[in-house]
């Protein structure tokens, strides 16, 4: 059987720009996509600390060191610079596996810099 878990976990992720007319997604600085372990293209679920939208997108990479955390496309009318977010990403694994599993949890501080 398989299970699904949290894989990754970011917190105190805050939006910096938005662009609605762009194809979907969400940009996110390469620094943090690497440190979480997600990979371009991936599915995130995105929670909104300051509305409660809670919606499902996929990662696009910004710069590495940029600190950008972009809405765009439809995502863009969930959420406004400065809004506080908390991203997930989720993987399927055996239930055997599933024992020795740790989420990775990461942390940003100021400017989306992620915490030591």
């Amino acid at each position: 059987m398989l299970r699904t878990l949290c894989k990754s976990k970011i917190t105190n992720v805050f939006v910096t720009s938005k662009e609605l007319k762009y194809s979907g997604s969400m940009g996110i600085d390469s620094s943090i996509i690497e440190a979480a372990d997600l990979l371009p293209g991936e599915q995130v679920h995105v929670l909104n600390v300051n509305n409660a939208n809670r919606f499902t997108t996929y990662v696009i990479e910004e710069k590495s060191g940029s600190g950008k955390i972009v809405l765009y496309g439809p995502a863009a009318r969930l959420g406004e610079p400065g809004d506080e977010l908390v991203l997930l990403s989720y993987c399927q694994m055996e239930t055997k596996e599933c024992r020795n599993f740790k989420i990775r949890k990461i942390s940003l501080g100021k400017n989306n810099r992620i915490k030591k």
